[in-house]
């Protein structure tokens, strides 16, 4: 389901569809169609966000998301990585859902399903094992994934707010 838009021009960001759905208001004449874009925007250098957009058509909604996931990324702060891994085991929270994060060594890839693997791949991870519980919904999925990664800390991180020497 994410396509990979591959829009690298303007702002050196990478993007993933996540989700396209499509919902109907009843009319007097029949059905009028509306769209919902939920993307994934992100520079694989730690710091990714998502964007959503509605529209009468699809290509609007996807511009809309783009163009609202890219400005939140500039908001974002930068998550800790371990090379291509993340440090720790974490759990990240939205809603219903819950998504475990955990470390895994070279050559393992993203081992994720939809929503949670565009999120890693826009962060720039490349070895992770993850579990979701609850809620499927893919943007409490999304949401929860960047809950969790924003979680992280390095050891150096974790010894200066400790205040200790580890």
């Amino acid at each position: 389901m994410a396509k990979d838009r591959d829009r690298q021009q303007e702002g050196q960001y990478k993007d993933f569809v996540v989700k396209i759905r499509r919902s109907a208001c009843v009319v007097k004449g029949g059905r009028r169609f509306s769209f919902n874009a939920l993307v994934v925007v992100g520079d694989e250098k730690g710091r990714v966000a998502y964007g959503y957009g509605k529209a009468n058509e699809v290509p609007p909604a996807v511009e809309k998301a783009l163009k609202d996931g890219e400005a939140n990324v500039k908001r974002q702060r930068r998550v800790s990585l371990r090379g291509v891994s993340i440090p720790h085991r974490v759990i990240g929270r939205y809603g219903a859902s819950r998504v475990i994060l955990v470390p895994a060594g070279p050559g393992t890839g993203v081992k994720a399903g939809p929503g949670v693997r565009e999120v890693l791949q826009a962060c720039g991870i490349k070895n992770i094992l993850t579990k979701t519980h609850g809620s499927t919904n893919p943007i409490n999925l999304v949401k929860a994934t960047i809950d969790g990664l924003l979680q992280l800390r390095t050891r150096e991180e974790s010894a200066r707010l400790r205040g200790v020497q580890l």
